[in-house]
C-alpha cells in the first residue's frame, strides 16, 4: 500500500508525493552469496550512502518504470551484492551477504507536482532543495545492516522523470558504481540481454587482511533543553561551474608554460591544471590568513595501483584518499606550477609500497572516518570526468543533467562530471560556506571570463 508521503523543501517550494513502495529481487534464483569487506571498504561505514540524481526528459512514466525494473531484475544476477545486506561473522568481520530470501533493492515511485519540469530542475545548482527526489538521505552506511544497499527513486515530472539512487559506499565506490548503471542501462535499453562486463567479486585479491570492528548503530542525538551553546555550521552553498574544453585547454596550456622547458620536465596533466585552478580560486575566497594550512584531497582509483594490479571490473571499494597540503601564503604567493606540482608528487608516489603501508597501519589501528574528515581547509575531490555518466542511457535517451546528491557534502567538496555533450568539458560540483562561495562566483580569473 503507498505510503502517501508527502515532503516537502520549504524553501524551494518542491513537493514530491510517494505513490507506491517496494523491493526488486534478481530475477532467477541464484542462492547464498557472501563477500567479505576489506581493508579498502571499511573506513567507509561512517560515511553515509552515497547518491545520484539523474535526469530524462519524454516517455511514458508506467513504461520507464517498468523497462528499470526489468531491467534491474536481471542486472542484478551479476551484481548481486546490492540486493543483498551488511552481516558480521562470529569474528566481528563485516561482509556483504545475499540470499534469495532477502528484500532486494528498494523501489519508491513517486510524483512531483504538475508543474514541475525537467528543466526547472537541472538549473538548480542548490542539490539541498532537491532532497525530495533522492532516497535515503542522511542514512549512514552502517544502516546496511539492517536496510537495502541500494535505493532507487522513481520521480514522474511533467515531461519526463528523475531517478535518485543512493548506494551504501561501504560497498562500492565510483567506479563500481558506474559499471553497475552502464550494464543495467544497456540491459534496460535492449543493447544486450545479459551484462556485458562482469564485475569481479572476490575482494579477498586486492587484500586479505580480517579486520574485526566492534561497531554499532550510533545513538540518535540528544535533544537540545534550547542551552546548547555549540554553534551550527555555517549554511553550505552548492554551484555547478562548466569549464569547456578549450577553457581547461588553456589552463592546462598556460600551467604548462609557466614550467622549465628542460627535457625532463613533465608536463601537467589535465586533473592536475584543472584541480589546481581549483584550489588557489577556492583557497582565496575563503579569505584565509598566509599561515594558515590548507589541504587538497583526492579519492584514487587504485586498482592499477595495487600489486597485484585488479580489473577495472573489480566490484567494491578499491580507492584511497591521497593528501597533500601547505599554507595559504604560499599557495597564493607562488606560480601555480607550485601547488599543481604538490598534487602530481603526491599521486605519483601513491603507489603499490604506500598502499600496503597504509593498509598495514590502518589494520593495526582501524580508524572509522566520517564523511568530512578530508583535512583542514581542504579541497577533496571525489568522483571523476572519465566516467561515462551520460551514457547511462536506458532506451529513452541520455540524461539531461547527473549530479551527486546532499549526503557526505562538506566545505570544499568538489565533484568532478564529463560534460553532457562529451565534447571535452567539465562540470565541476562545489559545495562552500556562503560567503565563500559568493566570493567564488565573483572571480573572474576563476571563471575564466
Amino acid at each position: 500500500m503507498a505510503g502517501e508521503l508527502e515532503l516537502k523543501q520549504e524553501q524551494e517550494g518542491l513537493k514530491v508525493k510517494e505513490t507506491k513502495k517496494y523491493n526488486v529481487q534478481p530475477r532467477k534464483r541464484i542462492g547464498r552469496k557472501e563477500c567479505q569487506l576489506v581493508t579498502f571498504d571499511l573506513p567507509y561505514l561512517a560515511f553515509y550512502y552515497n547518491q545520484k540524481l539523474l535526469f530524462y526528459k519524454g516517455g511514458k512514466y508506467e513504461e520507464i518504470v517498468e523497462r528499470l525494473k526489468d531491467g534491474l531484475s536481471t542486472v542484478l544476477e551479476e551484481f548481486y551484492p546490492l540486493a543483498g545486506k551488511l552481516e558480521k561473522d562470529d569474528d566481528g568481520v563485516f561482509k556483504v551477504e545475499y540470499d534469495d530470501d532477502m528484500e532486494g533493492v528498494e523501489i519508491v515511485e513517486a510524483i512531483a507536482g504538475e508543474d514541475v519540469g525537467v528543466d526547472d530542475l537541472v538549473v538548480k545548482d542548490d542539490m539541498f532543495g532537491l532532497k525530495a527526489l533522492l532516497p535515503y538521505n542522511e542514512i549512514l552506511n552502517l544502516e546496511g545492516l539492517h536496510s537495502p544497499l541500494l535505493a532507487v527513486q522513481i520521480t514522474k515530472l511533467r515531461d519526463g522523470v528523475a531517478l535518485g539512487l543512493a548506494f551504501n559506499h561501504a560497498v562500492l565506490d565510483g567506479t563500481s558504481t558506474w559499471h553497475f548503471m552502464r550494464s543495467w542501462a544497456e540491459i534496460s535499453s535492449g543493447a544486450a540481454t545479459t551484462v556485458s562486463v562482469l564485475p569481479f567479486h572476490d575482494r579477498t585479491k586486492s587484500r586479505n587482511t580480517r579486520v574485526p570492528l566492534n561497531l554499532s548503530q550510533p545513538p540518535p542525538p540528544p535533544e537540545s533543553n534550547g542551552n546548547s551553546t555549540a554553534a551550527a555550521p555555517p549554511p553550505l552553498r552548492v554551484r555547478v561551474f562548466r569549464f569547456s574544453e578549450s577553457a581547461i585547454a588553456t589552463l592546462k596550456s598556460n600551467l604548462n608554460k609557466s614550467i622549465s622547458n628542460s627535457a625532463d620536465s613533465k608536463p601537467f596533466s589535465t586533473f592536475q591544471s584543472l584541480s589546481i585552478h581549483i584550489w588557489r580560486a577556492v583557497t582565496l575566497a575563503r579569505s584565509l590568513a598566509p599561515t594558515d594550512p590548507t589541504v587538497f584531497t583526492v579519492f584514487a582509483d587504485c586498482r592499477h595501483r595495487v600489486s597485484p594490479p585488479m580489473p577495472p571490473s573489480y566490484f567494491g571499494n578499491l580507492i584511497q584518499a591521497i593528501f597533500t597540503g601547505t599554507a595559504a601564503g604560499l599557495l597564493l604567493g607562488n606560480p601555480a606550477a607550485f601547488g599543481s606540482d604538490l598534487i602530481r608528487s603526491a599521486i605519483e608516489s601513491h603507489d603499490a609500497s604506500e598502499i600496503e603501508k597504509r593498509n598495514s597501519e590502518w589494520e593495526k589501528s582501524p580508524v572509522i572516518f566520517q564523511y568530512k574528515d578530508a583535512g583542514v581547509n581542504c579541497v577533496a575531490v571525489g568522483s571523476s570526468p572519465r566516467f561515462k555518466v551520460y551514457d547511462v542511457d536506458f532506451g529513452f535517451g541520455k540524461p539531461e543533467s547527473v549530479r551527486s546528491g546532499g549526503n557526505n557534502r562538506f566545505d570544499g567538496m568538489v565533484y568532478l562530471y564529463q560534460g553532457r555533450n562529451a565534447d571535452g568539458a567539465i562540470d565541476v560540483e562545489i559545495s562552500l560556506e556562503k560567503g565563500a562561495m559568493e566570493r567564488l562566483e565573483m572571480d573572474k580569473d576563476f571563471l575564466l571570463d
